[in-house]
Order: C-alpha cells, then structure tokens, then sequence
C-alpha cells in the first residue's frame, strides 16, 4: 500500500462538528504525480486545495504500476473489454492482476477519485474501439462510447459500496457535493463498525444520521430504520453487513430540492414550537426560497443550525445532515 499523502489537519472552528478524516485514493496524476502517457500530470485544484486539509491520499496509478513507464504508449479500451497500445501489446491481464492484489489493501477507503476518460480509471462513456469482431468498424473510430476502464471495472466490482467519482465530474457543484458527503458519511460509518461497538452505538449513529438519509431515498431511511429496529436480535456481523449496505445505497441516491425541502420541513418541525412567529416565518421564507431555486441550501441549513443550538435541541443540533462535512469546504453555498 502506498503511504497515505495527507495535510496539516485544519482545527475546527469553535461550535463546529468534529468529522473524521475520510482516506481517499485517487489517479496519481490528479495529486500533481508526472506519471500521464505523455509524461505531465493532471493536478486538480479542488483535490489538492481544499479538499487535501480534510483528507489523507492514496495516490495509485495502474499503468506505472505495472511497469509502463512515463511518456509510454497511448492505450485502447476494445470492444472485447481489453486494453491494448497503438502496436497491439496486450495489458488486460496485467491490470486485473494489480487490481486484484490492490483491492485487500483499499479495503479500509472511503472514496476513490479516478481519471476520466482513461481506458484503465474512466468511469462513464469511454471510446471502445474494434476487437475484430464480424461487422464492427474498421476505420480506427470508436465503435461507441459505453466503455468502463478496466482496472476500474475491478474495484468497482469488488467494491459496490465505495464512493467513487471521476475527476471532471467534480466539477458539477451538485455532484462534487454529493460524492463529498458520501466520503465523510463512509468515514463515520468505518470508524464505528472498526471499533469495539455495542448495539446502542449503532442506534445512536442511526438517530444522528435521519435527516441525512431522508433527504437521499425515504424508502433507504425505512429500510435502515427496520434494520436498526431488529439491532438486539441479531448477530452482529449479519447486522453491520446489512447496515452497511443499506445506508451505502440510501445515501448513493442524489438528493434534489424536494427531498431536501422535505428534510429541511421536518426539522422545522422538531423546533418550531420552541420559536415565535418572526423566527419560524424567517425559516419558512429560507426554505421556500431554496425550494425555488432563489437561494443556496446553505441558507435554510444555517437557520435551523442556529435556531437548534439556541433552543438546545441537541437531537436536531446532532444530526449529520446540518453539517455533513466541513464547513470550509463551502460545497452547499452552490447548491
């Protein structure tokens, strides 16, 4: 495994939530490594900035590892799922291999950022091009753009419940939110399961995340719901297996503007008998305003954070949903 690259940890302000510090691995070349085809890097601003202070790196990249060398020949995704250079030099096998002797070892991660559009990390839409099968094109075009990498495929395979991204996806403001709040949400669910954790720990875990993943799928916050419900009746591996799984696949679901409007409501709820008239219309007008799009998620969430922690209601104040990563990364300002 490759000794995690990581920053100074940032203090959190006073009043802040403590998060843990989510390990992450990521396509060297995002983290600034010169290990492209071409010999050059494709250093992300957002990785190596603001999300670096937050987060310990796993730096991997497939080709170097398997001893392609930087510059190195340019690579092809076929059709019949292998990868192959300009001059037909086969390195499918290479690179199941690596991934198969990787995926022990990255076991312990909370998200994966790899690079698009490569034949060995893209996730979405690569080109694949002819294998020599009857009818496809000969013309050195892609025959589409369905295409999955293939050292990818593997640990995503191996890995279902991993948050993974592509780089240039990152930079949609709503999917960059989404796959960070995923991290930090894998990261707590590890450092409860990794220690020594009772049923009650669980429940409480549960209680903390509710809004968060009623904001995702109200059918995922059932299904946890039922899952905790039965947390004295069951052996605990089964349990935390089905927990895991559950909460994965709740908080994968993207939440739009009606879900968080329905999750933002029901905070009100919790508090909106403690608040006077001019208080609780002040909510209302915020989360009407981001339900129309005239104004970020942020906004409403600060109410309720404040108006929570002045009323002292510590089961609203507590739930993940209000600050579900650092404040620093401002990701819900452009949401």
């Amino acid at each position: 495994m490759t000794t995690p690259t990581s920053a100074t940890t940032s203090t959190p302000p006073p009043g802040a939530r403590e998060h843990p510090r989510p390990r992450l691995a990521a396509s060297s070349c995002l983290l600034g490594a010169p290990v492209r085809y071409n010999g050059g890097h494709s250093r992300d601003r957002f990785l190596t900035g603001s999300l670096s202070r937050h987060v310990d790196w796993i730096p991997v990249c497939p080709e170097m590892e398997i001893g392609l060398g930087s510059p190195r020949p340019t690579m092809r995704l076929r059709t019949d799922g292998h990868i192959v250079t300009k001059d037909e030099t086969d390195h499918t096998d290479a690179m199941h291999s690596l991934a198969d002797r990787r995926i022990p070892a990255l076991d312990d991660l909370d998200g994966y950022v790899l690079k698009a559009r490569s034949p060995t990390c893209g996730l979405f839409n690569l080109p694949r091009y002819a294998s020599g099968r009857p009818g496809e094109r000969t013309d050195g075009q892609p025959v589409d753009r369905t295409g999955l990498g293939v050292f990818a495929a593997r640990i995503r395979a191996a890995l279902p419940d991993l948050p993974t991204e592509e780089d240039g996806r990152l930079n949609d403001p709503v999917l960059r939110e989404h796959f960070v709040e995923r991290v930090f949400a894998h990261a707590r669910l590890r450092e409860l399961f990794s220690s020594d954790w009772r049923p009650r720990d669980l429940v409480d875990f549960h209680s903390r995340h509710k809004m968060q993943l009623l904001a995702h799928s109200p059918g995922g916050y059932r299904e946890t719901g039922r899952i905790v419900a039965h947390v004295g009746d069951r052996p605990r591996a089964d349990l935390e297996a089905d927990y895991r799984r559950a909460f994965a696949a709740t908080l994968a679901v993207r939440a739009g503007r009606g879900r968080h409007t329905n999750a933002l409501q029901h905070l009100l709820g919790f508090i909106g008998d403690d608040l006077d008239a001019t208080r609780r219309h002040d909510i209302l007008t915020a989360i009407g305003s981001y339900r129309e799009g005239r104004a970020p998620l942020s906004v409403p969430i600060a109410l309720l954070r404040h108006h929570a922690e002045g009323e002292h209601d510590r089961y609203v104040a507590d739930q993940t949903y209000l600050e579900p990563f650092p404040d620093d990364l401002a990701l819900r300002h452009h949401v």
